[in-house]
């Protein structure tokens, strides 16, 4: 068997968190090995299934940070390690020895990524690291649509999820680097910054905003969730108006019936006859609707029940679903990776049992590398130099090659001469665009072949998400551009993977959302599904392909040799849902299911309505429960509704119940936050058309190494002539192709 990519890097993780937990999972089947520190009694275990999936493939080793022979031991595998992951706040770092200041000193060569819930230069940087906590805080409980007025309780834990993509392209970003300059260093972020990841479509401010800029997409927009003859829920993106039984359906009834249905539904986006077309679906089962739909390229799913998708032939074609036999709960089927590369990903085996390495496992049984740190004439971003073609539409792809000009890649966008299909929603397509230089250049065409060869040449790497068939179609596939440049490490997003029935399949997150369950949990219990809007299925495909192609990279720096690599929506997705493992007798473990109300998971974990507004109560400890319960009497509706929130937030305080304020209509109020520039939150730069344009900041803090922040989104073939004339095309040429629209300048 070929040796895997990471093979040789050794990765210690005390993390307790779904974040950082997954994050070393993530390394663990890229080859790397992952020692588990973990306390004598480790509360995490308590979540059998949940942490069955993170840890499968790790070694246990207990030890106590407040004694200093185990402090010493874990000095000891420091020494021999590559990467350190933890989901300290710094406050609790520094009382474990494990300062960056410290860390860095002692360990030159090691990787350090902290997972804390704040950036570590935010003012509330030691605070609870809580995902609820910190949604409150932001101001994203009030971004989410809900079945009743006021903020909601968002039930899949994705700033989370998001957090361990954004961990491990850091250590990536940091390994790659460590073998430019010859140091290691700090590649740290926060769940605060995965919890802004989604609002980089909706938090951007400009100082002359077009009309399309400044309405932005609002949160009370019809979603196309539509309930079925059976009672089931279907949801459609985009218009199913030309499929066959729609169609005819819409004739029959006539203009004046559609309008008059299509009235009573706020207008939508993505179906101009909404209404009409809720109320045609109405007819007929979901099944019957979705194979018809499919038939006819309609993007579709049925809102499904949670872990039914792990029966999915397409899910367990592409190793999406995975058998893993546990030491605990037996035969279970499980989130695969959610990514492809060659060598492939290796799934571990059981989850630990609690300090199993104890006895074999110590610092002295590895090499501990001997180079010492290159000096650098000046810090360069981690992927300095890197040269990106993104041909990417929509959020994935685009999101991913804008981080990667955040790492400092040298990123060319190219469009169509028309423009790419979300420049019409302007605010969505400028928070993932910024840091690339923009071409707008007809694919497809002979009269280009010669710029997108010279492209292809000049690139390190290409990425994009559209469907394959179009891609060769367009002949920028991985078999034609390999044919330009054999070292290519080429990256594609695809909808469902890339094997089986749904292969090349139209597909969004939305669809996928519905696909594993999330809208159903969303919806809460009783209640009509809900699409989660921060389009979390989306940029966990986007982070993921990330993930995949920087392992490309370093398999590429060892092997001199290129390859395609992949990353799906579905797979993305389905792995958030590790929290629930299908045993042998084909249950379903079970999963804590949001109220009906949609205000939380239990009395200790929800949001309360006080007299003037709302807060959000996150008791996860027992004693933290327990202090909880006393305070509030067993009314906690009473209790809340009967003073102002401040009053209450007063008495949880002196109580040590965590919890926090439920902010709503932040946008001004975050890109207005000195804390939150100074933390680095936030980016300013002078656009083409906007003027100053401002947005949501950095994603990592990699101390020593600049990120590449200055760029703004471009304008519509703002870069064209700069780009291929510096790839030799003469001005000449160029006015000949942008005279028969070919190109714009």
């Amino acid at each position: 068997m070929s040796q895997a990519i990471l093979e040789g890097i050794r990765v210690i993780s005390l993390c307790s968190g779904i974040a950082g937990s997954a994050a070393g999972m993530h390394l663990c089947e890229a080859g790397a090995e992952v020692v588990m520190i973990e306390p004598p009694a480790n509360r995490a275990r308590e979540k059998q299934a949940l942490f069955a999936v993170l840890n499968r493939g790790k070694r246990s080793v207990i030890l106590c940070l407040e004694n200093a022979a185990d402090r010493q031991q874990l000095n000891s595998l420091l020494a021999s390690a590559d990467v350190l992951l933890h989901d300290f706040t710094p406050a609790v770092a520094q009382a474990h020895g494990l300062a960056d200041a410290q860390l860095t000193a002692d360990f030159p060569r090691l990787v350090i990524s902290a997972i804390s819930g704040w950036p570590h230069r935010h003012a509330l940087a030691n605070s609870i690291p809580r995902e609820t906590l910190i949604l409150a805080r932001l101001g994203l409980l009030d971004e989410q649509p809900a079945h009743r007025p006021g903020p909601v309780f968002v039930r899949m834990p994705f700033a989370n999820w998001l957090a361990s993509w954004l961990c491990v392209v850091g250590v990536m970003a940091r390994l790659l680097a460590r073998d430019r300059d010859g140091c290691g260093g700090i590649a740290h972020t926060s769940l605060a910054q995965a919890a802004l990841v989604p609002m980089t479509m909706h938090w951007n401010r400009a100082q002359t905003p077009t009309p399309a800029f400044a309405k932005g997409l609002d949160k009370h927009i019809p979603i196309p969730l539509h309930q079925c003859a059976d009672g089931r829920w279907l949801h459609v993106h985009y218009s199913p108006d030309k499929s066959p039984w729609m169609a005819a359906a819409l004739s029959e009834f006539g203009e004046t019936e559609v309008a008059r249905l299509n009235a009573l539904w706020p207008s939508s986006h993505v179906a101009p006859n909404f209404g009409a077309n809720k109320a045609i679906i109405a007819t007929r089962s979901a099944q019957e609707w979705v194979e018809h739909f499919w038939q006819h390229d309609v993007a579709a799913q049925i809102a499904a029940p949670f872990g039914d998708i792990y029966f999915d032939e397409q899910a367990r074609l592409n190793g999406y679903v995975v058998e893993v036999d546990d030491v605990q709960l037996g035969k279970t089927l499980q989130p695969g990776p959610a990514w492809q590369v060659q060598p492939p990903a290796r799934v571990g085996g059981s989850a630990p049992l609690a300090g199993e390495g104890n006895a074999g496992l110590s610092g002295a049984d590895a090499v501990i590398p001997s180079q010492l740190p290159r000096s650098s004439p000046a810090p360069l971003p981690p992927l300095h130099g890197l040269k990106v073609l993104d041909l990417g539409a929509y959020l994935a792809g685009p999101f991913a090659c804008m981080l990667l000009a955040d790492l400092g890649a040298e990123v060319i966008k190219i469009e169509a001469p028309k423009g790419d299909a979300m420049r019409r929603l302007e605010r969505i397509f400028s928070g993932t665009q910024r840091g690339k230089l923009g071409v707008a250049l007809q694919l497809g065409d002979r009269q280009t072949e010669p710029a997108v060869e010279a492209l292809a040449r000049w690139a390190d790497v290409v990425h994009h998400n559209m469907r394959l068939p179009a891609a060769r179609k367009l002949k920028v596939d991985y078999e034609s551009l390999k044919a330009l440049n054999p070292q290519l490490v080429y990256c594609h997003v695809s909808a469902y993977g890339p094997t089986g029935p749904r292969t090349d399949w139209p597909g969004f997150d939305q669809l996928m959302q519905a696909s594993c369950g999330w809208e159903v949990e969303q919806g809460g219990e009783g209640q009509a599904p809900m699409w989660l809007r921060f389009g979390v299925g989306d940029f966990f495909a986007g982070l993921s392909s990330l993930y995949a192609l920087l392992l490309g990279l370093y398999e590429r720096n060892r092997s001199g040799v290129g390859q395609m690599v992949s990353s799906s929506l579905l797979g993305a997705t389905m792995l958030s849902m590790s929290e629930a493992v299908v045993l042998e007798d084909g249950s379903l473990t079970p999963i804590d299911h949001l109220d009906a109300q949609q205000t939380g998971l239990s009395d200790a974990h929800r949001l309360y309505r006080c007299s003037d507004s709302w807060l959000v109560v996150a008791a996860l400890q027992p004693d933290e429960v327990q202090r909880f319960e006393r305070l509030v009497d067993d009314q906690p509706e009473t209790w809340f509704a009967d003073q102002t929130r401040q009053a209450a937030l007063a008495s949880l305080v002196a109580a040590q119940v965590p919890a926090q304020a439920v902010l709503e209509a932040q946008m001004d109020a975050f890109l207005d936050s000195p804390e939150h520039a100074e933390a680095g939150l936030h980016a300013h730069y002078s656009h083409a058309v906007y003027g100053d344009l401002q947005q949501i900041g950095a994603f990592w803090d990699f101390g020593n190494l600049p990120l590449s922040l200055q760029r703004p989104p471009p304008a519509l073939g703002q870069h064209t002539r700069q780009v291929l004339e510096g790839l030799g095309f003469t001005g000449s040429e160029l006015e000949r192709l942008a005279s028969v629209g070919l190109v714009a300048l």
